[in-house]
């Protein structure tokens, strides 16, 4: 049973619902925090909490709003006025409210689904293949976060800023990361904001720091040098098909000389014997 009241704590309460944990800090236990589910795993709590203040504020103001409204409701005539100019002001902060609460839970819904794809598989007990993914394709031992880049996000992260509208962000309220398309929504295909990190940090993309962190959001771009790393990482992947091509291609005529067809053709030209 869910100990948390999807009406006052909605955010731990989806928590439970997807991974059976009372605390939503508990996917990051005992994790390594460089590892890709420790990283996920604190950001969805972070991301809970995040829903579950909002929400108890966006509550106590509606609260407070119905009760500005409550004379207004029995007809007391005095107290209107008052009413009208306090709701001049309640009104425009539920909105507010209502909107960074909405938004504060489909990060944690893209938080919660991030974290899902990187659980063992329940039927083979091996890694994910995103799991896999990102643990096995590490390009550098030296550095602890190379799984940002591995296989194919560096391209994907690099393309989706060549796009146009790809935004950084972070909570105001408890700090974790995550990225918006020009509609403000989660980019599809995923990119993950520690890639946008790693690829700032090695001067391929530019952060606009001008911008606000949590809205809208610092812009993403790309530098002369993710430019170039783009075009690289485009033709490698044609190159590789070519050669792989080519290499298949050569191996057809050794494959033709089958040792049974050998012996063939060379009694047929071998010369005979003078009697």
């Amino acid at each position: 049973m869910n100990p948390h009241d999807a009406a006052k704590r909605p955010g731990a309460h989806l928590v439970t619902e997807e991974f059976g944990v009372e605390d939503p800090w508990a996917l990051s236990d005992n994790r390594p925090l460089s590892s890709p589910l420790g990283l996920v795993g604190r950001m969805v709590a972070e991301a809970a909490c995040d829903v579950d203040e909002l929400h108890g504020e966006l509550t106590r103001a509606a609260r407070s709003a119905i009760g500005l409204l409550e004379p207004v409701g029995r007809g007391e005539f005095g107290g209107t006025r008052v009413a009208d100019a306090l709701l001049r002001t309640a009104v425009p902060q539920i909105g507010q409210l209502v909107a960074r609460r909405d938004a504060a839970y489909e990060r944690l819904a893209q938080s919660v689904s991030a974290y899902r794809r990187l659980l063992p598989e329940p039927d083979a007990g091996q890694p994910s293949k995103a799991s896999v993914h990102s643990l096995n394709k590490e390009q550098d031992p030296g550095r602890d976060d190379d799984w940002a880049i591995s296989g194919d996000r560096q391209l994907g992260a690099l393309e989706a800023v060549e796009a146009g509208g790809l935004r950084f962000h972070q909570s105001g309220v408890h700090g974790y990361i995550y990225l918006s398309d020009r509609r403000g929504l989660r980019p599809n295909p995923e990119v993950w904001p520690e890639t946008v990190q790693r690829l700032v940090a090695d001067g391929l993309l530019d952060q606009d720091t001008s911008e606000g962190l949590y809205r809208p959001g610092q812009l993403l771009s790309l530098t002369p040098q993710g430019q170039a790393a783009l075009r690289d990482a485009r033709t490698a992947t044609p190159r590789a098909s070519a050669a792989l091509s080519r290499s298949n291609t050569a191996a057809i005529p050794s494959a033709v000389a089958d040792p049974a067809i050998a012996p063939t053709t060379s009694a047929a030209t071998k010369p005979s014997r003078s009697r």
